[in-house]
């Protein structure tokens, strides 16, 4: 069975951990998927392309987060993370996925 890519699960993580919190009411469960989906591709990021890239990919994964809160103030809740989801995942293929 093919592995999801990493760019895939980090993209994920942010618009389900979104989607869970909103649709749940409950913001604990939203960031248990965001943590562990994030988990899971820092992982990744580390087997395909090393620590300091997967540290660095951690952080635009943390920094995605917090940054669609702002954001969703200017273009909306669902356009935000949609956005640094796409922005997440397209660094996640360039640095890690592209190589495999």
């Amino acid at each position: 069975m093919a592995k999801v890519p990493s760019a895939v699960v980090a993209a994920g993580g942010l618009v389900g951990g979104y989607g869970v919190a909103r649709w749940t009411g409950k913001r604990q469960l939203g960031g248990a998927v965001l943590a562990v989906a994030g988990a899971a591709a820092a992982q990744r990021w580390r087997e395909r392309a090393g620590g300091k890239a997967a540290g660095a990919l951690t952080a635009a994964y943390v920094a995605g987060f917090a940054g669609s809160h702002p954001l969703a103030k200017k273009v909306g809740a669902w356009p935000a993370v949609f956005g640094v989801a796409g922005a997440v995942a397209l660094a996640s293929w360039a640095v890690a996925d592209r190589r495999a």
